[in-house]
C-alpha cells in the first residue's frame, strides 16, 4: 500500500524518485521478522519491508524520503541511504556491495562480544559481481562471522539480465568456494523466507560461521520508475504476477481460516490511515532553512581533543617506529574495545614490525590478520563503529589504499554527516620515497584525503609528534588517516616522553622561528627543511611543521607568513593537485598584505616514482629546494 500511494505521488510530481519493490516483498519482511529486533540489517533501496518490519513510523520514513529536516539525515540523504541505530539499521551508499563488509564488522563485535546474534545484509544478483561482495563473504569465512548475506535475485541488474552477469547455475552455488553453507530458496513465498533465515540464524550462532541465501524473485516494476521495463519479456509479468507473495500469503490465510475479509478491511484502513496522516505530517513539515554551521558541525563527531602533557618528566630515546609501536600498545591497553587488523600484522610483526610482539601481548582475537582485501576489512572496521569498537587498519603500504579508496571516502568519512554514526576507525599508512621501492611503494598520496570532507589526515615528523599524535588519533572518534613516512622510521630519532600523553590534532608545530623566509611543510620535507637551513646559516629561516594536514592549523601559517613575508610550501607529493596549490591559495587569499614575494612551491616532478635511487633523487622536491629557495630569496 505505501508502493502504490507512492508511485501515484510519483505521477503526480509529489516526489521527485522512487525504487519500487512490489513483487520482492516477501524477501525483506520475512528476514527482518526472524531476526531480533537489536540484530542490525543492511538493506538497499528496494527492502521498504526491513524498515516498516522494524515498525519505522511511516511519517518518519516519509519525512526522510522527502528530504526533510526531520528525517534521520536532516535532508541530507536520499530514499534509503540512511541508517539508525534505534531500529538497528545501517543503509547503503550508491555503490553496490560495501555494506557487506560493514555485516562483517559487526558480526565480529558480536563474536569478540560472545554474543548469540547475527548481522544480515543484503545484495541483487547484479550487486555479487562487485569485488566488495567476494571480499566480504571471503572475510566471513576465514574469520567464521556469524553473517547471513541474502542475495535478492530478481533476474535484471537495471536492464541487465542474468545471463549478462554471471555464468553459474545459480548463485549460491558461489558459497562452497568460500568455504560457506549456500541455499537458493523461493524469495517469493514468506514462510519459506522466514523459516529459512530463521534457521540460518541458528546455524550462524551455533556454528560461527556465515551462510549465503539466494532468494528467486521478480521486480514487477523498472530499476527506478523512470527507467521502466520495456526491457522485460511481457511473459514474464504474466509468470511472476501469479507468484506475488502478498496476494498468495493472502489466499492462503484465507484459506487457513485465519484472515477474513473484514480482517482484510480493517488491516487495510489501518495502513491507509496511517499513510495518509505520515504523508500529510510530511508535506507540512517546515522547509529546511541551511545552517552553515551546522552543517560544517557535522562532518565530525564532537571531541575535545585538546592536547595531553605527559604524567612525568622521563623520556627515552626512540626512533620513529618504536614511538608508533609504543603508542599502540598504550592505546591498546587503554581501550580494550580496540581491535587491530592488517595483512601479516599478527605473528609476523607486519611489513615494518611495527606490531611485533603484539599477538602475544593482546590476543589474536584484538590482532588481526587479514586476507589481502583491503576494502572488506576498512568496511568491517566501519561495522565496528557501529557497536562501539575502536579499530585501526593498517595498510601494507599507502599505494594499496586504493584498492580500499570507496569504503574511505563514501562509507568512512560520510557516515556521521549523513545519519549521526561516527566511524572510530584509524588507518595507518606507511608512504613517501626515498627508499628506492619504485613507483608502487612510494607514492604520496594524502592529497587525496584532504580533499574529503570527514577524514582527519595526520603526517608527523618526529618520533615524539608520532606518538602523541597516534595517541590522539585512537582517542578521536573519527576517521583518521595516519601517515607514517616509511624512510623516517629508522632513521630519525629523538627524545620521547614515557607513558600516556597526546598531541592535538589540527595543530602545528614551530620548527624554529626566523625573519627571510617560510619553508611551511610536514613529513620527510621538515627534516629536508632543517638541513638546508644548517647549510645555510647566513639564512634567518622560518620552518613550520604542519603535522595535520586536515584539519590545517590556519592561524600558525598565518603567523609564519607574518614573520617573513616570503614562503616556499615543500612537499614530497607530486606538484599537480599536492596540498601545496591549496596552501598557496590559501595564503595569497588571507595574507597578501604580508607577502612580499608570490608563494612559491618545491613538490616532487609531475611523474611516477622512479625506482632508481638516482633518478628517484631527482624526482624527490629535496633536490629543487636550493633552486625555490634562491628564486624566493632574490624578490
Amino acid at each position: 500500500m505505501i508502493e502504490e500511494k507512492m508511485l501515484v505521488l510519483l505521477r503526480q510530481g509529489r516526489i521527485s524518485k522512487w525504487f519500487s519493490g512490489i513483487g520482492q516483498e516477501a524477501i525483506a519482511v520475512g528476514t527482518t521478522l526472524a531476526l531480533d529486533e537489536d540484530e542490525y540489517i543492511m538493506p538497499l533501496h528496494r527492502n521498504l519491508g526491513v524498515f516498516t518490519a522494524r515498525k519505522i513510523p511511516f511519517a518518519k520514513l516519509f519525512m526522510q524520503w522527502q528530504g526533510s529536516k526531520d528525517g534521520f539525515s536532516k535532508g541530507r540523504e536520499r530514499s534509503f541511504h540512511f541508517g539508525t541505530n534505534e531500529y538497528h539499521i545501517c543503509g547503503m551508499i550508491s555503490h553496490l556491495g560495501p555494506q557487506m563488509a560493514l555485516a562483517d564488522g559487526v558480526a565480529l563485535a558480536h563474536k569478540l562480544n560472545k554474543e548469540a546474534k547475527v548481522s544480515v545484509a543484503f545484495s541483487g544478483d547484479g550487486g555479487t559481481s562487485e569485488g566488495d561482495f567476494h571480499e566480504a563473504l571471503n572475510v566471513a569465512a576465514v574469520w567464521n562471522l556469524p553473517v547471513i548475506f541474502i542475495i535478492e535475485n530478481n533476474g535484471y541488474g537495471l536492464s541487465t539480465p542474468v545471463n549478462e552477469q554471471y555464468a553459474c547455475a545459480q548463485l549460491a552455488d558461489r558459497a562452497v568456494g568460500y568455504g560457506m553453507k549456500g541455499i537458493t530458496i523461493d524469495g517469493n513465498n514468506i514462510l519459506e523466507v522466514y523459516n529459512t533465515v530463521k534457521e540460518a540464524r541458528e546455524y550462524c550462532i551455533k556454528e560461527q560461521k556465515p551462510i549465503l541465501i539466494e532468494c528467486m524473485t521478480f521486480r514487477m516494476r523498472g530499476h527506478e520508475e523512470a527507467s521502466g521495463v520495456k526491457y522485460v519479456p511481457k511473459e514474464l509479468f504474466e509468470t511472476w504476477g501469479k507468484k506475488d507473495p502478498l496476494s498468495n500469503y493472502e489466499q492462503y490465510l484465507q484459506q487457513e481460516g485465519l484472515l477474513s475479509d473484514q480482517d482484510i478491511e480493517r488491516i487495510r484502513e489501518g495502513i491507509r490511515k496511517e499513510i495518509e496522516d505520515g504523508i500529510a505530517e510530511g508535506f507540512a513539515a517546515a522547509a529546511i532553512v541551511p545552517d552553515t554551521a551546522e552543517e560544517v558541525n557535522d562532518i565530525y563527531k564532537a571531541h575535545n581533543g585538546a592536547a595531553r602533557a605527559p604524567q612525568g618528566n622521563a623520556s627515552s630515546e626512540m626512533k620513529m617506529i618504536q614511538a608508533i609501536s609504543d603508542a599502540m600498545r598504550i592505546s591498546m591497553k587503554k581501550y580494550p574495545e580496540l581491535v587491530l587488523m592488517g595483512q601479516d600484522i599478527a605473528e609476523y610483526g607486519g611489513a615494518f614490525k611495527v606490531t611485533e610482539g603484539f599477538v602475544e601481548e593482546f590476543g589474536k582475537e584484538r590482532v588481526r590478520n587479514t586476507p589481502i582485501c583491503e576494502s572488506a576489512i576498512v568496511g568491517a572496521a566501519l561495522g565496528l563503529s557501529l557497536k562501539g569498537y575502536k579499530s585501526m587498519m593498517e595498510m601494507q603500504f599507502a599505494d594499496f589504499v586504493t584498492v580500499g579508496f570507496n569504503q574511505i571516502i563514501n562509507n568512512l568519512a560520510k557516515i556521521h554527516y549523513r545519519w549521526g554514526q561516527n566511524a572510530d576507525v584509524v588507518v595507518r599508512m606507511p608512504t613517501g620515497g626515498g627508499v628506492g621501492a619504485g613507483p608502487f611503494h612510494s607514492q604520496s598520496n594524502e592529497a587525496w584525503f584532504v580533499h574529503t570532507p570527514g577524514l582527519k589526515v595526520v603526517y608527523p615528523s618526529t618520533p615524539e609528534d608520532a606518538k602523541g599524535l597516534l595517541i590522539a588519533s585512537f582517542d578521536d572518534p573519527n576517521p583518521v588517516i595516519f601517515f607514517e613516512h616509511k624512510a623516517l622510521y629508522r632513521s630519525v630519532s629523538g627524545p620521547v616522553p614515557e607513558g600516556d600523553y597526546s598531541v592535538e590534532i589540527g595543530k602545528a608545530r614551530l620548527v624554529q622561528e626566523g625573519s627571510d623566509a617560510s619553508i611551511i611543510t610536514y613529513g620527510s620535507g621538515v627534516h629536508w627543511a632543517k638541513e638546508y637551513a644548517a647549510k645555510h646559516p647566513e639564512l634567518s629561516l622560518d620552518i613550520l611543521d604542519l603535522r595535520t594536514l586536515l584539519p590545517l592549523d590556519y592561524e600558525a601559517i598565518k603567523a609564519s607568513v607574518a614573520r617573513t613575508g616570503k614562503v616556499m610550501i615543500l612537499h614530497e607529493d607530486t606538484l599537480i593537485g599536492g596540498i601545496g596549490g591549496e596552501l598557496s591559495a590559501w595564503i595569497t587569499e588571507h595574507c597578501f598584505k604580508q607577502l612580499d614575494a608570490p608563494v612559491l612551491r618545491c613538490a616532487s616532478l609531475d611523474t611516477p616514482v622512479p625506482f632508481s635511487i638516482e633518478l628517484e633523487q631527482n624526482f624527490l622536491a629535496k633536490a629543487r629546494i636550493e633552486e625555490v629557495m634562491k628564486k624566493l630569496l632574490a624578490y
